[in-house]
């Protein structure tokens, strides 16, 4: 399994009335965590745009555990969690400056043409990126089956 890891530091504008990073900045820093897990699989997702490829999230789901404020700098861990070369899930740690674990999270994506919003494969369509993501995903533990 391939885990990306991306260091942030915390700006102020990314903070709420209490102190601490609002809630919706954490999606942000999911998706700069997966395009740079994309690039270090060695692909673009501006190249899937320039063919007129979107990846929208179908699902997201983000675990509060721990605050995050001002100034920490928080390491994103990003892996592939499941993929069947329909729907890819990525999956989502983030730590404070200490390593304590302050977000865990999920986001389930579907590849579809720009132009209609009808999925396609990356199986077919790509099938590259196909073969990497299939060895970078999380392997599959013998209980889960």
């Amino acid at each position: 399994m391939v885990i990306s890891e991306t260091e942030i530091e915390v700006r102020y504008a990314e903070t709420d009335q209490m102190g601490i990073v609002y809630h919706a900045n954490y999606l942000i820093w999911m998706e700069i965590g997966r395009t740079k897990l994309i690039e270090e699989l060695g692909f673009k997702y501006a190249d899937l745009e320039k063919d007129g490829i979107l990846a929208p999230v179908i699902d997201v789901q983000a675990s509060y555990i721990h605050p995050i404020k001002y100034g920490d700098i928080v390491t994103v861990k990003t892996w592939i969690e499941e993929y069947n070369g329909l729907r890819t899930t990525y999956g989502y740690e983030i730590l404070s400056s200490n390593g304590e674990l302050a977000v865990t999270g999920s986001t389930k994506h579907v590849c579809v043409r720009k132009d209609s919003f009808k999925p396609i494969t990356l199986r077919k369509s790509y099938p590259d990126w196909h073969e990497v993501y299939m060895n970078a995903k999380k392997p599959i533990d013998i209980e889960e089956k």
